[in-house]
């Protein structure tokens, strides 16, 4: 029963890697060009005013400079290096500097929290960059030097900041929805000054980059980090940062079905080898211990015992005292 509890947490956290494997074909297909920081700042700040004014909950006290940390590391500098690396990176080679993310919890989780380095635990690391290489890996004459330096600060940011959440937890008392708003705020906070400065607004806006936006803002946001949060709450940092290797998986086969982006057996392959990665990465269930052989007998539920049957159970109960003298 647990492990099956386990799994189904695992399955819904797994949700929000595969919305955020549609972030590359939104991001070129439906958002203006080259503004990284407009669309994580849009993505963010709206969702998140628009939950604090639903939800009505402020943070108070160390909450208010934690919501800041984990607002800059999961939602601000994630977001904004995660579009840069997609401007300015095939969507493959940024998805395989993105599978550093589960190494980088590994290590960190061993070091901030404590959590033990078991040997299954890097070999699902392993297999997870294997299956993400098979999936996308495409030869490039030259990479952008930019675009890799985002998308490897993208996982150091990510992998901080799962490890961070789960170190923290939140409030008590305190529901997903409003924890997920303070973050998307104080994410898009931190962004906002750098996207007036830097890019400024756009002189137009069309109507996919709307839908582009306001996709961003609901699924890419509200949905899928409250979806995320939880997983993090109820699973061990590594089991959550190996779920997000779903996202090259999706974003594999939007590509094959919104792009004719061909998809060959290596690249199934790769998709079976990355989803038995985060298989492996979940949490067991301990097994029962065996009483030993000096164990109380059950209590046996038989109501209204006779004479005899009374008189039995008082010997055997004398028997078990004089064992345990």
């Amino acid at each position: 029963m647990r492990n099956g509890r386990l799994l189904l947490t695992a399955g819904v956290t797994a949700l929000a890697p595969a919305i955020w494997g549609s972030t590359y074909l939104v991001t070129t297909e439906l958002l203006p060009p080259d503004r990284p920081l407009l669309a994580a700042t849009v993505r963010a700040l709206p969702a998140g005013l628009i939950l604090l004014a639903f939800v009505r909950t402020m943070p108070v006290g160390i909450w208010i400079w934690r919501s800041l940390v984990l607002g800059t590391l999961n939602i601000g500098a994630f977001n904004f290096l995660l579009f840069v690396a997609a401007y300015r990176l095939p969507g493959g080679v940024a998805a395989i500097i993105m599978t550093a993310q589960p190494m980088l919890v590994l290590v960190l989780a061993a070091l901030v929290i404590g959590d033990k380095i078991r040997f299954v635990h890097v070999l699902a690391c392993v297999l997870g960059v294997a299956g993400v290489m098979l999936l996308v890996f495409k030869a490039a004459n030259a990479l952008d030097p930019v675009g890799v330096a985002a998308a490897a600060a993208g996982a150091a940011s990510m992998a901080a900041g799962i490890t961070m959440t789960k170190k923290w937890g939140k409030p008590a008392g305190v529901g997903l929805l409003p924890f997920t708003g303070w973050q998307l705020v104080a994410g898009g906070l931190v962004l906002l000054p750098f996207t007036v400065t830097l890019e400024g607004v756009p002189s137009s806006i069309s109507w996919p980059n709307v839908i582009g936006f306001v996709y961003l803002m609901s699924f890419g946001a509200v949905i899928s980090y409250a979806i995320w949060f939880r997983g993090i709450e109820r699973l061990p940092a590594l089991a959550v940062s190996v779920l997000a290797l779903g996202s090259p998986i999706v974003a594999t086969l939007l590509g094959f079905v919104f792009r004719d982006e061909t998809l060959s057996v290596l690249q199934l392959v790769g998709v079976v080898v990355t989803i038995g990665a985060a298989l492996l990465a979940q949490p067991r269930p301990p097994k029962a211990a065996k009483p030993g052989p000096d164990a109380d007998p059950e209590p046996d539920d038989d109501p209204g015992p006779d004479e005899d049957t009374g008189q039995a159970r008082s010997t055997q109960t004398s028997t078990v005292e004089g064992r345990r003298a």
